[in-house]
C-alpha cells in the first residue's frame, strides 16, 4: 500500500482573513531570519521608487556578505488561481524598489503561466494551505481526526519540474533553508 497525502494543496482553501494571512507571512519570516544578521520584517511597509510609490504586503531586510538585501512579499488571499499578471506586477517592484527576492504567497493555486514566470525570474511561490495537506496516510480513506501534532496551515513551495509538471515542496513551521535557498544567486525555486 503506497502513502498518500490526506489533501492536496491545490484542494485547500485556508479560511484565513486577509489580517490573519499576512501576519502568517510575516510570522514565518520572522521564522527564517534567525541566523541572519540584522534581519527586519515590517508589515504594510511604503517604498519609494523610481516611478511611485508602493505598499508592499510583507519586506524583509538583512544583512549578508557585506551587504544589504531587501526581500519583496505579496500576499493574495484569492478563491480563483493566480495569474502571470500578479507574479510580472512584483518583478517590475522589484526591480523598480531595488529588492532582491520576490516571494508570492497565495491560498489559492498558481497558474502554470504564473510558475513559469516565477520561475525564469527567480521569484518563489508560496501556497498556504490547511495543515492537513501535511499528512500522509496509508489508508484509501480520510482519517476522522487529524493527530494535534499536524499544524494549522503549512506553506508549500510551488515549482514545474523538468516536464512542466506542478511539484510542491513543504515548507511547514520553518521556512528559513528555504528563505535562504532562495537568496541564492542564480537558484530557482524548488
Amino acid at each position: 500500500m503506497e502513502y498518500r497525502s490526506f489533501m492536496s494543496p491545490d484542494d485547500s482553501n485556508p479560511n484565513l482573513s486577509s489580517d490573519e494571512f499576512e501576519r502568517f507571512v510575516e510570522d514565518q519570516i520572522r521564522k527564517a531570519g534567525i541566523s541572519l544578521s540584522e534581519f527586519k520584517v515590517q508589515r504594510l511597509e511604503k517604498l519609494s521608487g523610481s516611478d511611485g510609490e508602493y505598499e508592499i504586503d510583507v519586506t524583509a531586510r538583512f544583512r549578508a556578505l557585506d551587504g544589504d538585501f531587501l526581500v519583496l512579499i505579496e500576499c493574495k488571499r484569492h478563491k480563483d488561481p493566480i495569474k502571470r499578471d500578479v507574479v510580472q506586477i512584483l518583478y517590475d517592484r522589484l526591480r523598480t524598489l531595488g529588492g532582491h527576492k520576490g516571494f508570492v504567497f497565495s491560498t489559492a493555486k498558481f497558474q502554470s503561466g504564473a510558475i513559469e514566470y516565477a520561475q525564469k525570474h527567480r521569484i518563489a511561490l508560496v501556497q498556504v494551505a490547511d495543515g492537513a495537506t501535511t499528512y500522509l496516510t496509508r489508508s484509501e480513506q480520510s482519517p476522522r481526526h487529524l493527530p494535534s501534532w499536524v499544524p494549522k496551515y503549512a506553506g508549500w513551495v510551488v515549482s514545474l519540474n523538468e516536464k512542466n509538471e506542478k511539484c510542491f515542496s513543504i515548507i511547514a513551521e520553518d521556512i528559513a533553508h528555504v528563505f535562504l535557498e532562495q537568496m541564492q544567486p542564480g537558484t530557482t525555486p524548488k
